[in-house]
């Protein structure tokens, strides 16, 4: 099979990969019908993130599953699929409180690679999620969007304690910042801030919910959020990039009691205890809980009741994927669609 493989900072070619085998049991293997590149690809990409060797790239997934294992009873050939980017076996004692992306039997996909023709999935039981039929074309983006930014954003949302009468503060424009604002509209929100210097992130925000666009970052947008909340700051943030200044944006932007839902990738993030001792803020995050959301956001989706898929404002053929990445780095497009 075909799939992308960074070699060195700012090197993605899409090159010949070995065709993925059931290894255990409990493993399928699943044919993609779309694959992307995600915010988070793009810190190896840019040499933030180490890497040893050649690594296989990407970790969002939605395709026709091709063959499983012997063990495999709730996932059948045939059928259409979204999975996790974490692979989780859904039965363990943390996944049974919720946190499937902690699994005790953890794997992450981006360690095997979904930007490709083909994937192998382990714990196919515990990772992917059947959707009603096969779906129509133009639900597939939607429904890739589920395999991680919008179960990111979701989480985002619900780890800052969205509800309604809330003020909501987005900290990130990317795709998961666009869904943290489509989840906070979903979950009751009065008032949802979106923090973006970009024209058409700014209008899918306002497409998604926002009620307000904010340009300035840092300290500076910590003083409008706090000018449009009365001096407060918002009930719930949500950290949608990784870095100490959208971290400390976060916290320095939520009110007394209020709560921070962090869910970018940290990097060389480190926490002033002091402030954080006296800021009375909650902070809650991680890697987000996917597979929890999966049945919820398929039906969504499928009911057309949310149409996250418009994160996606550029598709291209796999073959392609390194345009892709210059795109995404360049910020030129939000995010990208790869057709196997």
């Amino acid at each position: 099979m075909r799939g992308a493989v960074l070699y060195a900072s700012g090197d993605v070619r899409v090159a010949q990969r070995p065709d993925p085998a059931i290894i255990e049991p409990t493993d399928a293997i699943v044919r993609l019908a779309a694959t992307c590149i995600c915010g988070s690809d793009l810190w190896p990409y840019r040499g933030v993130e180490k890497f040893d060797g050649p690594a296989p790239m990407g970790h969002e997934y939605v395709g026709i599953v091709e063959e499983v294992g012997s063990q495999v009873t709730t996932i059948k050939p045939g059928q259409f699929v979204v999975g996790s980017f974490a692979v989780s076996d859904n039965t363990c004692e943390i996944c049974r409180a919720g946190y499937q992306s902690a699994c005790v039997q953890r794997v992450f996909m981006n360690a095997i690679g979904t930007q490709a023709q083909l994937a192998w999935v382990p714990l196919a039981d515990g990772t992917l999620v059947a959707t009603p039929g096969v779906p129509d074309a133009d639900l597939v983006p939607s429904l890739l969007a589920a395999s991680d930014v919008l179960g990111t954003g979701w989480f985002g949302a619900v780890a800052a304690e969205v509800g309604p009468g809330k003020t909501v503060a987005v900290v990130g424009d990317g795709a998961v910042g666009l869904c943290g604002v489509l989840a906070a509209k979903r979950l009751g929100a009065e008032r949802i801030i979106a923090m973006s210097r970009h024209a058409a992130r700014q209008e899918l925000a306002r497409e998604f919910g926002a009620t307000d666009i904010v340009t300035e970052r840092g300290d500076d947008g910590v003083a409008v959020i706090k000018d449009l909340t009365n001096g407060l700051g918002a009930h719930s943030v949500i950290e949608a990039v990784g870095t100490q200044e959208s971290m400390m944006q976060a916290i320095r932007s939520t009110r007394p009691g209020g709560h921070v839902g962090f869910v970018g990738v940290a990097h060389d993030v480190e926490l002033p205890g002091e402030e954080l001792f006296f800021s009375h803020v909650h902070l809650h995050g991680g890697p987000a809980l996917v597979r929890q959301y999966l049945p919820e956001l398929i039906d969504l989706i499928c009911d057309h009741a949310i149409d996250p898929g418009k994160v996606f404002d550029l598709t291209l053929p796999l073959d392609e994927a390194a345009e892709g990445y210059k795109a995404m780095d360049e910020r030129r497009a939000i995010k990208i669609l790869l057709q196997p």
